[in-house]
């Protein structure tokens, strides 16, 4: 799948890269979908002799060829909440010189990313690359709620209803970007929904 040229915007916003093999003790590399094609671009013998895939495949078919890298550790998961205590388990245990890789869809790295923080390495540390789906993990910045994948702008929370406006303001900690209420002072004015990066 090719890569998506994301527009410039404001600061929080992530910016990802491509993953880039490096010298390390460990190799750890959290991937959803279509993610797994970085992981086949990057891998090297070496890195897989100490390396541990976590995937999540979303349906894609890439399981096979990822297990045929020959990595010492491999796990494939349903979702992201399957494989968290697996992804936590496995940060709070990492040495010096582990090395992280993250590719796929902006939820997933944004979660891990989160997650790999909170065991204490930083976001600076950690190589991301972005394939497949552009659909957002969104907070309803007024009942706190996570809806996944929100892929048109406006939308509706799963959780109260209200439409929000896609804002490209991210919080690395709750790993989603932010929505707001796009009809507060003008209940019902509501613009078509359109995809986000239309």
């Amino acid at each position: 799948m090719s890569k998506f040229t994301f527009p410039e915007s404001i600061k929080s916003r992530p910016i990802y890269g491509t993953l880039a093999p490096r010298a390390g003790a460990a190799h750890l590399f959290i991937a959803d979908a279509h993610g797994a094609e970085a992981i086949l671009d990057v891998a090297t013998p070496e890195m897989m002799a100490k390396g541990h895939i976590i995937y999540i495949p979303k349906g894609e078919q890439f399981e096979d060829k990822l297990r045929a890298l020959n990595p010492a550790s491999f796990y494939a998961g349903p979702t992201y909440s399957a494989a968290e205590r697996r992804i936590q388990q496995t940060l709070a245990q990492a040495k010096m010189g582990l090395q992280l890789y993250l590719a796929g869809t902006e939820g997933l790295m944004g979660q891990a990313e989160a997650a790999a923080m909170q065991a204490g390495i930083p976001h600076t540390a950690i190589q991301t690359e972005h394939r497949g789906s552009t659909a957002r993990r969104m907070q309803c910045v007024h009942c706190k709620g996570i809806t996944e994948d929100v892929d048109t702008d406006p939308f509706v929370c799963s959780h109260c209803g209200l439409n929000l406006f896609v804002r490209d303001h991210y919080s690395r900690r709750l790993a989603a970007y932010q929505g707001v209420c796009i009809d507060a002072e003008d209940p019902g004015n509501v613009p078509a929904p359109k995809g986000i990066y239309e």
